[in-house]
């Protein structure tokens, strides 16, 4: 169910002719009356900003939303203002088929291929029809409409006790390459049945995709598209979120960040032509940060993701990272290991059971644990190996 598990809210996906295969590509996370509800969004950092998202940030200045229209199969992205006209017709179809009165309660999401003018036939049609589809159980194939390289959906949901009610979140995402720090090649949509009030909300969104879409490389690669949404209907009776502290703001942001943490493991899981999903634990650091630093320089480290893609446990690749990270460091106190076995200690080999780490490094799940030994930071970044199918797929536009 997903973005329909909240209280308040439809879905629905369906093929509007954009992908020449004819899958499925337009989907559509409503209020289920059309009225706006309390939303945020946190998108891209890359300077190249496709339409769609200098359109939702604009829509969002109100902090609200009563729907988000998504396309796969173009980007609508480096098109100029032609795009950003298509993206702003995208949301009036929306709005005039869902009775939503100001087209900027509408928001608007693409991913595919970008530089390519957008296909406005395909949607002049579809989103009507789609429109007219909306269901409480359309999520998944809202979560089917939006894939682009990714061979599953990725949906999740998480319920916690806040402010004296269950509330519920429920999430979809896509995203299978250009994943890196500072969010993936990616689209998520979240809605939650939570009242909470508009900048709880967003201090709350910020919170969760810094520890879990933020802590996501697969090949370094930032995308022009990136976007996540969460829409908050206030259905579920809680006493409204007015404060971004205490047990009822940590209660909740703690499972929204576990929605975002299970969208983005499953992204890793389902990146193109990995063979491994990698968690690099950085502990011991002087600071979270510090720790975090380290972490994504061993994530990123194309060296590294062609060892794990080997099954060679060549430390030295990952130490030199460490070190060249910019988070301090004695290197000689560094302790490595792969799946418990250690490798590297003081910063130097160390003798280990040989057949244990073979057969660690065999395994599709491998945690990389880095101990820098100087204080309490701590990170933790989720990558893959690089494999020749990678290659093969992004050798071509795709």
């Amino acid at each position: 169910m997903s973005t329909t598990a909240a209280a308040g809210f439809v879905a629905g996906g369906l093929a509007s002719g954009i992908k020449p295969s004819g899958a499925p590509d337009l989907a559509i996370v409503a209020t289920a009356s059309g009225a706006p509800v309390i939303a945020a969004g946190v998108f891209t950092t890359n300077l190249v900003t496709a339409a769609p998202v200098q359109v939702s940030r604009a829509h969002l200045v109100n902090s609200r939303a009563a729907a988000v229209v998504c396309n796969s199969g173009n980007a609508n992205a480096a098109t100029g203002e032609p795009g950003r006209r298509d993206a702003r017709r995208m949301c009036e179809l929306t709005a005039a088929g869902l009775g939503i009165a100001d087209l900027a309660d509408v928001l608007v999401c693409s991913t595919g291929l970008i530089g390519i003018p957008m296909p406005m036939d395909a949607l002049e049609s579809g989103i009507p029809k789609l429109c007219a589809g909306l269901s409480s159980d359309g999520g998944t194939a809202a979560a089917e409409a939006i894939m682009t390289t990714d061979t599953v959906t990725k949906q999740a949901v998480e319920q916690a006790g806040v402010s004296g009610a269950t509330v519920t979140i429920g999430g979809m995402a896509k995203g299978a390459a250009m994943l890196s720090p500072a969010m993936a090649t990616m689209l998520a949509v979240i809605t939650t049945d939570a009242a909470v009030e508009p900048g709880v909300l967003t201090r709350s969104l910020a919170g969760a995709v810094r520890s879990t879409f933020d802590c996501l490389i697969v090949d370094g690669s930032r995308s022009t598209n990136d976007t996540v949404l969460v829409l908050a209907s206030g259905a579920a009776g809680n006493e409204t979120l007015r404060e971004a502290r205490g047990p009822a703001f940590d209660a909740f942001t703690d499972a929204l960040g576990t929605v975002c943490g299970s969208l983005a493991e499953m992204m890793a899981r389902d990146a193109e032509g990995a063979t491994k999903f990698v968690r690099v634990e950085v502990v011991g650091a002087r600071s979270d940060a510090d720790a975090r630093t380290a972490a994504r320089a061993v994530a990123g480290s194309q060296l590294v993701q062609c060892s794990l893609n080997g099954a060679d446990p060549y430390w030295g690749r990952i130490i030199s990272e460490l070190g060249a990270s910019g988070a301090y460091l004695d290197p000689e106190r560094v302790d490595i290991s792969y799946n418990d076995v250690t490798v590297c200690r003081d910063g130097v080999a160390c003798a280990h059971d040989v057949a244990a780490l073979a057969a660690a490094m065999a395994e599709h799940d491998i945690t990389i644990h880095c101990d820098l030994r100087l204080a309490h930071g701590r990170a933790t970044v989720l990558t893959t190996d690089l494999s020749h199918e990678y290659i093969d797929e992004n050798r071509r536009t795709s």
